[in-house]
């Protein structure tokens, strides 16, 4: 689109977003003329990205360790990342975020405190208000900038993976140019240390340090891997000592770091604290998280990880109001800046399930999880290093049993099922995010030991989802169009559930999703028939290339051939039924018995949901876990009762049960090692 076409309003941000890309300090545009013209185009990708290195005379090591960190070196079949990034080199387009306006958490009718003993009904106005910050930072146009340096039309940087990693040279050499360091061949690569901190787009100079230290770090240490589109790219490691120099002529905003920041030294990270604050005349008229004393006062078992269904800035901003709602940190897609907003000791309104809440901490993340879009390589890192400071920290294991989803985390009663949310979604890489953390997922059985982890090949596990043009926001004035529309094929985390071992059966039903039996669907927030990366299951069968687990109450099938597993043999514990009873309930959260509760504190009602368990099936084990409430439903603590832990002799297995974990009450189950009685 021409900019001339844009509304008023967008074509201001947009101007100014280019103009803003373009320079550093007062140093105007630095033209990165090619520094030799080839006649013929590479169609090899290493040699496109050696050949726009020549071209533009930026350091073979740098271009490709700045893509790396971007990217991974893959294009994405041309599809935007969650901040409107595109292609290897991640070049920005501001008109692809302006056009879509941030809706954080209001798709759903989930209540995120998930407490029916002090609910808390947001008003979808509060997210809809105007931020005054559509874009999530000016510098977001690079694809313009790389336009006007290369000659290339926008849309080819877009869509051409050459194109788009010779715009990317383009763009370091105009920075390198602005900040008055040579380039050319043979310059040094440690001197590029400023141009490739001014890639990242941060407005924070810890931010663009951090994002330069990655790729300087990946340098060293080199890599190698296929391409989502089949290319085979290696980055040599090379020991580069870089020259931090050039860093402060940039003239970023150095962000504040106070004491008690619960970040990682090395992540740029910034304190912007949610309120707690009272918004009305009762004691129940407060918000957006609850006071706590963890882990003194409760174990923190569980990290959840979030996207913001919505863009960075007008996130945050909501997680300042005090009427919404609070988690504990927000991510930024493009450079990975992260802002803490609750110390981990208190409690965030953020999972829709008040047992998780109270022992979890909530991490969101810049990006929508049913777009087709994809997450930078930046926020994973990021991402990652926090994740597993935070867990070693409060001894969370690094698995999927206590690094969960948002889609993870079950309803705490029959009737929240449906309105939970179902973000990072199925295009969130589960099995890179866990390599990063350093807890690969990793084959520790054989078919007999009775259980199995699931693990695609993420690039090419690509399921035929449906209706991505269908999921909020939506443009002003704009609703849901008509028609769902296939979402663009692109890598997955998620393998699909069937009836029977054949690509033809229907899908298995996810009763809390479609009570009416059917079976569920390929609709991309429909994730009834769908097991992820690193959750484990109890093996219910193997017939030729399928797998059978069991599922909500079911056998369910998905495509495991030998020679493309898209899962792995597992060794754990599993719970069945006590012999004599038919069948159990279920539980979305682990609460005390009715004898625990003081006469202070209302009993919080066991309710089991719609889902059965019966004799014969089996579940894997996640851990066991005591029954618990924490009480706190007033601002002051007046309430008789209110910030204590409510125990009981009650005591719960965490279990994989769907899509979602889920508890069964230890009294009712028997826990087997897997081997025993697997139908292998």
């Amino acid at each position: 689109m021409h900019l001339s076409s844009l509304p008023s309003r967008r074509r201001i941000l947009l101007a100014a977003a280019v103009a803003a890309a373009t320079a550093i300090v007062t140093t105007g545009p630095v033209a990165a003329e090619p520094l030799t013209t080839g006649t013929t185009e590479p169609t090899d990708r290493q040699q496109q990205y050696s050949a726009a290195a020549a071209e533009y005379g930026v350091p073979h090591s740098v271009l490709l360790g700045v893509s790396y960190l971007e990217s991974r070196w893959d294009t994405h079949l041309g599809q935007p990342s969650t901040s409107g990034g595109y292609g290897p080199m991640h070049l920005t387009d501001a008109e692809q975020v302006a056009s879509t306006p941030s809706s954080a958490h209001v798709d759903e009718n989930e209540d995120p405190r998930g407490d029916d003993s002090r609910p808390l009904a947001l008003d979808p106005a509060i997210a809809a208000r105007p931020s005054g910050d559509v874009l999530p930072q000016a510098s977001l146009q690079t694809v313009d900038a790389a336009a006007t340096l290369t000659g290339i039309a926008a849309e080819t940087l877009r869509t051409d993976a050459a194109a788009n990693i010779r715009g990317g040279a383009a763009l370091l050499a105009s920075y390198q140019k602005a900040l008055g360091g040579a380039v050319g061949a043979g310059s040094d690569p440690a001197a590029w240390y400023g141009a490739v901190a001014r890639y990242s787009g941060a407005d924070t100079e810890d931010a663009a340090a951090a994002f330069a230290d990655e790729v300087y770090d990946q340098i060293g240490q080199g890599a190698s891997r296929t391409t989502d589109d089949g290319q085979q790219v290696t980055l040599v490691a090379t020991t580069v000592t870089p020259d931090q120099s050039g860093l402060h002529k940039l003239g970023l905003r150095r962000a504040e770091r106070p004491d008690g920041l619960e970040c990682p030294v090395r992540l740029a990270c910034e304190w912007v604290p949610a309120p707690y604050a009272k918004y009305g005349p009762g004691s129940g008229d407060y918000g957006n998280h609850d006071l706590g004393d963890r882990p003194a006062q409760q174990k923190i078992e569980y990290i959840v990880i979030h996207d913001t269904e919505g863009y960075f800035g007008p996130s945050v901003k909501l997680v300042q109001d005090k009427t919404y709602l609070g988690w504990h940190y927000t991510l930024r897609s493009v450079d990975g800046y992260v802002a803490q907003h609750i110390k981990a000791k208190n409690v965030g309104w953020h999972a829709g399930n008040w047992y998780v809440n109270a022992k979890s901490i909530g991490i969101e993340h810049e990006g929508f999880a049913g777009h087709g879009t994809w997450y930078t390589e930046a926020m994973y890192r990021t991402s990652a290093k926090l994740v597993r400071h935070l867990a070693l920290r409060f001894q969370i294991p690094l698995d999927r049993q206590h690094i969960l989803g948002h889609d993870n985390v079950p309803g705490i009663t029959a009737g929240n099922v449906a309105g939970m949310h179902w973000d990072p979604g199925p295009y969130w890489d589960w099995s890179h995010y866990f390599d990063l953390m350093k807890a690969p997922f990793k084959g520790t059985g054989t078919p007999n030991t009775g259980l199995v982890t699931i693990d695609p090949a993420y690039a090419s596990n690509q399921p035929a989802f449906y209706g991505c043009n269908q999921q909020p926001p939506f443009p002003p004035g704009e609703g849901a169009p008509p028609t769902a529309e296939p979402c663009p094929l692109r890598g997955s985390s998620s393998v699909i559930l069937r009836t029977a071992p054949s690509p033809a059966a229907p899908l298995v039903n996810d009763l809390g999703l479609q009570p009416n039996g059917k079976p569920n669907t390929m609709f991309i927030k429909d994730h009834g028939a769908r097991a992820s990366a690193g959750q484990t299951y109890a093996l219910a069968g193997i017939q030729g290339d399928w797998t059978a687990i069991w599922y909500l109450g079911q056998k369910a099938w998905f495509y495991n051939p030998a020679s493309a597993p898209t899962a792995k043999w597992a060794n754990g514990f599993v719970v069945t039924p006590k012999p004599g009873k038919t069948t159990i309930p279920v539980y979305g959260r682990a609460y005390p018995e009715r004898a625990a509760y003081p006469a202070t504190i209302p009993y919080q009602a066991i309710s089991p949901l719609q889902y059965t368990f019966p004799a014969g099936q089996r579940y894997a084990v996640g851990g066991i876990l005591p029954g618990e409430y924490y009480r706190a439903v007033s601002f002051d603590g007046s309430v008789p009762g209110d910030r204590t832990v409510v125990r009981g002799a009650n005591q719960y297995v965490q279990v994989q049960f769907g899509h979602r974990v889920m508890y069964v009450n230890l009294d009712d189950v028997q826990i087997l090692p897997g081997a025993v009685g697997s139908p292998a």
